[in-house]
């Protein structure tokens, strides 16, 4: 189905650049050249205005049939001009066709190769839009080593993207054709809308829509009216990035792979959390510490799913008494209870994940809200 709208896409925009090249370019040099060949001909050569038509189409296109021979110098010399332009002009001409020919035939198998190279993508994000905004959205996915499909219209923002195993660059419109909806099938995991103007955003969410209805969207919107039209459309989340930046667009269109799992134990587990989450290829975004009493979590940063930062974090606690006092009271505080905000790759690694963690720790419950969490731990405190 990709090549079937390759083709057609590159034959319109085959013919309009043609045309578009040979009508600004070379049919106006044909013309200037073509004139003064009439006007040098009936003039110089004293030819009607049939034959001076007839003699600078010929000498223009160095046939000369030799029915009419220049005899003075100027006539000599105006003919050598004539056929010395034409041939010029009508060499230009056919370099333009043949580069714009090759121009277009590259792009096409290029954008073919992408095609049969995303068939083969078993996960992906789609992000539309590769502005302020999509450049920390991709570098989130990035750094997680998620597979991300960019589509951006602006072709020099197309070319300073750097493509890899893991980035693919589609330059293209995504409101004029139905292919982000193709895209957005079973094998992509969200499709992340992050272009400045609503229109354009809500006009991709109802293209989506329309065509895979399972697909999860979430769009960004630049004025708060439209946060219910964005929604109306097909959207799942609509987020301000202006409010909550580029980390929590990702961290939103991950939510059907992002899980919030609270458990309960001491800080001597520390490491070994760390060995289970990277060994199942997840991140660890953020830790809420929850407070007896207190709606509200401590939250910390993390963001880590490379072992070596479980181990240097654990080096540094062995290494500085202190720093291991104090993150032993904050876990006697909240009674060892605390939520792991981790993102994976799908929802089956993820339920490994719980697996391998039960058998190390208490687990509390998953995706709990902080108002259910403040249930439990005043249970947990009137128990003491």
């Amino acid at each position: 189905m990709y090549h079937i709208y390759g083709r057609k896409n590159f034959m319109r925009k085959f013919i309009f650049e043609f045309f578009r090249k040979i009508v600004s370019n070379g049919v106006i040099l044909i013309i200037l050249l073509f004139t003064f060949g009439i006007i040098g001909s009936h003039y110089i050569m004293d030819l009607d205005l049939i034959d001076s038509i007839y003699y600078a189409v010929i000498t223009m296109a160095a046939v000369g049939y030799g029915d009419f021979y220049p005899t003075t110098a100027i006539q000599k010399m105006f003919a050598v001009t004539l056929a010395l332009g034409g041939v010029g002009f009508l060499a230009y001409i056919f370099n333009v066709i043949l580069t714009n020919f090759q121009e277009r035939m590259s792009k096409y198998s290029k954008g073919v190769r992408k095609m049969r190279f995303i068939e083969h993508i078993d996960n992906y994000y789609i992000l539309c839009g590769y502005g302020r905004v999509g450049k920390v959205v991709h570098k989130e996915l990035n750094q997680r080593k998620q597979n991300v499909i960019i589509i951006e219209k602006n072709e020099e923002i197309c070319e300073d993207i750097k493509e890899d195993s893991s980035t693919i660059v589609l330059n293209k419109d995504a409101t004029e054709d139905n292919l982000i909806a193709k895209l957005a099938a079973e094998k992509c995991k969200s499709v992340i809308i992050s272009t400045g103007d609503d229109v354009t955003n809500l006009f991709i969410v109802l293209t989506i829509r329309e065509i895979n209805p399972d697909a999860w969207i979430v769009t960004r919107a630049s004025k708060t009216e439209n946060f219910k039209r964005l929604r109306k459309a097909g959207a799942d989340k609509v987020v301000s990035p202006e409010i909550i930046g580029g980390k929590d667009l990702y961290l939103e269109s991950a939510k059907p792979h992002l899980l919030r799992l609270t458990v309960q134990h001491t800080t001597d587990e520390i490491l070994n959390e760390f060995k289970i989450i990277s060994k199942h290829g997840c991140t660890l975004e953020n830790i809420d510490y929850h407070f007896p009493g207190i709606e509200s979590p401590l939250s910390r940063t993390i963001k880590s799913m490379n072992m070596e930062d479980g181990k240097q974090f654990w080096k540094f606690l062995n290494n500085n008494k202190e720093a291991k006092d104090s993150l032993n009271n904050l876990y006697d505080s909240v009674n060892n209870i605390h939520s792991h905000w981790i993102s994976g790759p799908n929802k089956k690694t993820l339920e490994e994940l719980i697996k391998d963690l039960e058998k190390r720790e208490t687990i509390i419950g998953k995706n709990l809200t902080d108002k259910e969490i403040s249930e439990l731990t005043k249970k947990e405190k009137s128990r003491e």
